[in-house]
């Protein structure tokens, strides 16, 4: 059985599946190029505050953009705000949110070009739609002496879509991040921590909850980050 039918079938029975860093990349490879990696890695040195932190906190850097993807392809669309009910973000939602857009050659670049195929070709077999809404959102959490990081402040929670793929990018002097899964009673599971760049989290966000715990640096000394890439499908 190829790596992808498996991977369908997984989440169609489990509604999420966690992917280490080697399956990963093997099954982006399959869909288009990586040959930006590096630059593509190297830009969330270049994110944009998060403004919008309802717990006062300034850890959390991100760059937005948006597509949409239909048999045709994907077009990327002009800047619009990210938005979330406060019944899915009861901390940062209800409002309408303006990031820093992803940079052109990112946004356009083979490796995102290829993660955003992936994903309609994956999430395609899921749940057959003539168009998707895409969102992407380059995070940095940063964790220093003396201020947590928290990656999911929100807590457990859905993000009111369909899929959602989250990638590392990089990890960097940091302790703990580990992602947990539970039911929409609240049961667990599964949990893992993406620790090496391409391990990735899958998760049918109508089936279920996702969280993940503070960062902290493993040497207060110096400066961690952990780096992911999130990408959201939601049926048009």
């Amino acid at each position: 059985m190829d790596m992808l039918r498996q991977l369908t079938d997984t989440l169609r029975a489990d509604a999420y599946r966690f992917v280490p860093a080697a399956d990963m990349r093997a099954l982006l490879e399959q869909a288009g190029p990586l040959t930006d990696w590096p630059a593509f890695a190297a830009s969330w040195d270049d994110l944009g505050p998060d403004t919008y932190m309802a717990d006062g906190g300034r850890y959390r850097k991100r760059r937005h953009a948006v597509y949409r993807a239909t048999a045709d392809g994907i077009v990327r669309q002009p800047a619009q705000p990210h938005y979330q009910s406060r019944d899915y973000n009861p901390l940062n939602g209800g409002i309408e949110r303006w990031f820093e857009p992803v940079r052109p050659p990112i946004g356009a670049g083979p490796t995102m070009t290829t993660v955003l195929a992936f994903c309609r070709t994956l999430f395609g077999r899921l749940t057959p739609a003539s168009a998707w809404h895409v969102e992407v959102h380059q995070f940095r959490i940063d964790a220093r002496s003396g201020e947590i990081g928290r990656p999911t402040p929100e807590g457990m929670h859905r993000d009111g879509v369909d899929y959602v793929l989250v990638l590392l990018v990089s990890r960097r002097n940091i302790a703990s991040g580990m992602t947990s899964v539970h039911d929409l009673t609240g049961r667990p599971l599964g949990h893992f921590t993406l620790t090496e760049p391409f391990d990735s989290a899958l998760v049918d966000d109508a089936r279920v909850m996702h969280g993940v715990t503070p960062v902290e640096p493993l040497d207060p000394a110096e400066p961690g980050h952990r780096d992911v890439l999130v990408v959201t499908f939601r049926r048009e």
